[in-house]
This record gives structure tokens, sequence and C-alpha cells, in this order.
């Protein structure tokens, strides 16, 4: 019976919230497409982008638990590798609007506006789909190999650490909000119309992207756990809890850092990606200190080292600030604050802590 129940210990809430991601992802279409719009159960295009959008968030608290909960490398800069991979979906979309745009131009309307005559470099290939999944992946990835092999190779961590992604997440934010980098200023992206030719306003359309982001996500986790479970993963921890034992056996810290590093880098940038098209928008906000924070307290929220923690924190975190800021908007920072401190003080395990140490009492 003890072994039994162990399992169930460790495993069974993890099952739960993978089986209501699973559900969620097959009941949430019926209810908003086949359900009528006058009954109970349906549920409206609010909600499902709202699910949508924590979905896309979970993916990021997912990848933060990677980098901060297994390998003890804690990052205030992950936002924008999020908003890079939304950038980049961003440009595709814009060049779909085509002359459906204000101006009824070849250029993006942003641009007629600002009196440019031709596209700028950086916008090559950008009306290409397959080029811009490439980007996805290879923008925020080369961000990090970069940040992360001079960072890991001069050894900087801890708070110091946390410090430099910060302000490399802020100095990206001050580029993409100067007009003339051509990535439409404070303004951002937006009006979007098409996505592979198909219309986005298309329920059909929305939906398909709901279950796409879904299955992502799923697709993330069991990455993320074969990663943890492996030799590689195993060596991050090592690396986390003792990191001078594990180079005096060996070990070179920086390959393994730098690898988990551009993996969560990438898992951002896709989900940046996902959420651009469902949510209509993406500008130099997303790319601003406290989103990045956010990213972390979704983390500690959930609980980290768990890997579901982070997925629970984001949608409870992003649940709760939805209703707050429609109930009782001026206090959600606080309600927000007190969480974070509440969690540090008296549960530093987070949600998934709480959980299992109530089951073990119940057990006992």
């Amino acid at each position: 019976m003890a072994p039994a129940a162990g399992w169930t210990q460790r495993h069974g809430l993890r099952l739960s919230v993978l089986g209501l991601l699973l559900v969620i992802c097959g009941l949430v279409p019926v209810l908003n497409l086949v359900v009528p719009a006058g009954s109970a159960l349906h549920m409206s295009d609010y909600a499902v982008a709202l699910i949508a959008k924590i979905m896309c968030y979970a993916i990021c608290a997912l990848a933060m638990d990677l980098i901060w909960g297994y390998t003890g490398i804690l990052s205030l800069g992950h936002g924008v590798f999020f908003a890079l991979g939304g950038y980049a979906m961003g440009m595709y979309l814009m060049r779909q609007i085509g002359r459906d745009g204000n101006y009824q131009s070849d250029l993006p309307d942003f641009m007629v506006f600002l009196d440019w005559k031709k596209l700028p470099w950086h916008w090559a290939f950008s009306d290409s789909f397959a080029a811009t999944l490439v980007f996805i992946v290879a923008v925020p990835g080369l961000l990090a190999f970069v940040f992360g092999f001079f960072a890991f190779r001069s050894r900087i961590k801890g708070v110091y650490f946390s410090i430099i992604t910060q302000a490399m997440t802020f100095a990206t934010m001050l580029l993409f909000f100067r007009n003339e980098t051509g990535f439409g200023g404070n303004n951002g992206f937006t009006d979007f119309k098409r996505i592979l030719g198909i219309a986005i306003a298309r329920p059909s359309t929305r939906m398909t992207l709901f279950v796409i982001t879904g299955c992502t996500l799923l697709a993330f986790y069991l990455l993320a756990r074969w990663l943890v479970a492996s030799k590689f993963g195993r060596v991050l921890q090592a690396l986390r809890d003792a990191e001078s034992r594990v180079m005096f056996t060996g070990y070179d810290p920086l390959r393994y850092k730098l690898s988990i590093w551009v993996i969560s880098a990438v898992m951002c940038g896709i989900a940046g990606a996902l959420y651009v098209p469902q949510v209509g928008i993406i500008n130099p906000s997303e790319m601003s200190p406290a989103a990045s924070i956010e990213i972390a307290i979704w983390t500690a929220v959930g609980g980290r080292a768990s890997l579901v923690g982070p997925i629970v924190g984001a949608f409870f975190v992003n649940g709760a600030k939805s209703w707050f800021t429609q109930a009782f908007p001026e206090f959600w920072l606080y309600f927000l604050g007190a969480l974070f401190i509440a969690v540090t003080l008296f549960l530093p395990q987070g949600i998934i802590g709480l959980v299992s140490r109530r089951k073990k009492e119940e057990r006992a």
C-alpha cells in the first residue's frame, strides 16, 4: 500500500492537471462553436481568448521553471524572448494585411504614416510563413545564445545575473519604442486580418489556434518532463545545488546552462508567436521588466521545480488578474504584491507544495 500511496502522492495532481488541459482543448471548441449563444453552457469568444492567452503564459512559466526551478538561475528577462517571438509573427501578419489597410498600400500602415518608401532590410522574408517559423525560433534562440554565452562564461550568477537580464529586456524595450527601428514604435502591430490567407476573425481559425496552443503547451510539458528526468536534467539540478562539486567531477557548467537557457528562450518565443494572432496586438510593453517579473511570480506561486506548478500558477494568477481588474481594478497590484509576499513567507513550494502537504497530513 505504501508504494501505491507514494505514487499517487507524486503523480496524482500532475495527471489531474494534464487531464484538465486535455479536456479544455477538446471541450472549449464544442462549447464555443456548437452550443448556442443563448445557452448557459455557451463559452463566449472573450473566455476562449482569455484561456488561450493564459495557456501562452503557462508555456512561459514552464520555460522559467526549467531555468529557475531546475537550474537555479533566476531570469528577469524572459519577457524579451516572448516579445521577440510575437514580433516575428506580427511582422508576418502585418504583411498578410496587404492593401486592406487604411492607406491601401503594400507597406504596413505605420510605415506609410511615417513616410517610409520601402520595407527595411530586417523585414525581408516577412511575407513567408515558413521563414517566419524559422525566425520565431532563431531570433530568441540566437539572442539567448549570445547573451548566455558571455554571461555564463564569465560565471555571472545569482542576483547579478537577474539584474543584467532585466537590463537586457529594458534596453530592448527602449529600442523597439523607437519609430526608426521599423517595429511600429509604442503602438506596435495590430489590426491583423489573415493568417495563411485565412481570416483570423473566423471562428474556425480562432479555435484552430486555440487547440494548437493547448497542444503546444502539452508537448512542451512532456519535453520538459523528459529533460529533467534525463541525465541532462540531473546535471542541471546538481548545478543548482552544488555547482563547484559538479565542476570538480569533470562537467562543464557552461554547456549545460547555455543549452537549457536557449531551450527556455525558444519556448517563450513560440509562446509569443501563438499569443499575437489570438490577442490581436504586440507592442514593446510585452518587453517591460514588469512582464518578466510576472513570469517569475507565476512560477513561484505555482511551485518551482515541479513543472506542473508553473502551469497552475499561470492560470491562478492570470485568472485572478482578469477578475480583479474588472471588479476591483485599483486593488489588483496590491493583491499581486501580497500574494507574492505570502508565497515567499508561507508557501515556499507554492500551490503544488501546499496541496502535497495537505495530502500527506490527510494520510497521516
